[in-house]
């Protein structure tokens, strides 16, 4: 026996021996990475503007996580290229669950319309859960003679190619539901593109601007005010939080479009780390003064499975794809 083999054969006696001994919490640490998890501040990526509602929905949550884990949520604004810098620094992140970000419904379209991303949604990211979703309420100048989807798609259909909708942006998710209401009525509005909603409004009230979709929580004040009338909402059933019948039920059967909320880390991060985050972000959800900031403007609690998250996701690329396609749109 030589000396090289008896050394290597004293090693692996010795860390036996010192196996033995560990606290067992301490040897299964060793191979869980999540057993001591989150063991510093974890980084969560907003990839829009702070005061946006997704920057209020991260640091609602990033508040009550801090909470429950004993260490810091640092909320970080990575703006540009309409949300995509901040998912592709998500994306390089180091798959370790110290980095997460949050992801929106805009986010799917933008995949969808085929812009050259430096990510892939369904492949280099891991899903964690959707946080909420939100219905558009369809809205227009209290000078349009327009109360109701069946007028909009009557003068639509009188004035052909002479109504226009204002959106934050080719490929944007109000984009997609002008897009959709027009295929499925066969009608033909001008898209007009703005940088951000309160342009939209601005240009509204100017009698710039006749259609637009927002969320109702934007738009209330000039309903309130009596410049602007909503006339639907976008969700596939009605909601208790406003007295306004769907664009389905008055017009259009199937319509749909809903702007959500969600959470994802980078793809390649350890199960039972993306199980623990699962976990510390639903139970936040939860929390009754997280889910009251995050129902203020009529969004609703959703608390998905990554597994569930994942896939709905895949079917809202699909389903923005597919109209692409079946509208032969160029985007």
């Amino acid at each position: 026996m030589n000396a090289g083999f008896r050394y290597s054969r004293g090693l692996r006696l010795l860390w036996t021996a010192i196996a033995s001994i560990l606290p067992p919490a301490l040897y299964a640490a060793q191979g869980d990475p999540a057993a001591s998890y989150p063991a510093k501040p974890v980084r969560f990526i907003v990839p829009y503007a702070p005061g946006a509602g997704t920057d209020t929905t991260a640091r609602a949550i990033g508040a009550k996580l801090a909470q429950q884990w004993g260490h810091q949520v640092v909320v970080d604004n990575r703006t540009g290229g309409g949300g995509a810098v901040g998912i592709e620094y998500t994306a390089n992140a180091n798959p370790d669950g110290y980095t997460i970000g949050l992801v929106t419904a805009s986010h799917t379209t933008a995949q969808a319309s085929g812009q050259k991303l430096p990510y892939d949604l369904t492949k280099d990211l891991q899903a964690i859960t959707q946080l909420t979703s939100v219905f558009y309420v369809v809205y227009v100048p209290i000078s349009l003679p327009v109360k109701s989807v069946r007028d909009l798609i009557a003068h639509a259909k009188a004035y052909p190619g002479k109504l226009n909708y204002g959106t934050s942006g080719p490929g944007s998710l109000q984009h997609f539901a002008g897009e959709l209401l027009s295929h499925m009525a066969g009608i033909r509005m001008v898209h007009v593109a703005y940088k951000g909603s309160a342009p939209i409004i601005t240009a509204m009230l100017a009698n710039e601007v006749h259609l637009g979709f927002n969320s109702m929580f934007s738009v209330r004040p000039q309903v309130q005010a009596g410049r602007l009338r909503w006339i639907a909402m976008t969700a596939s059933k009605r909601s208790p939080t406003v007295d306004l019948p769907t664009v389905a039920e008055t017009g259009l059967p199937g319509y749909e479009v809903i702007q959500w909320y969600g959470v994802i880390t980078p793809a390649r991060t350890p199960a039972t780390i993306v199980k623990k985050l699962h976990a510390g972000i639903t139970d936040a959800l939860r929390a009754p003064e997280v889910a009251q900031r995050l129902t203020a403007d009529g969004s609703e609690i959703i608390a998905t499975t990554p597994d569930e998250f994942g896939a709905y996701m895949k079917s809202d690329i699909a389903k923005w794809r597919k109209l692409i396609r079946e509208a032969n749109l160029t985007l």
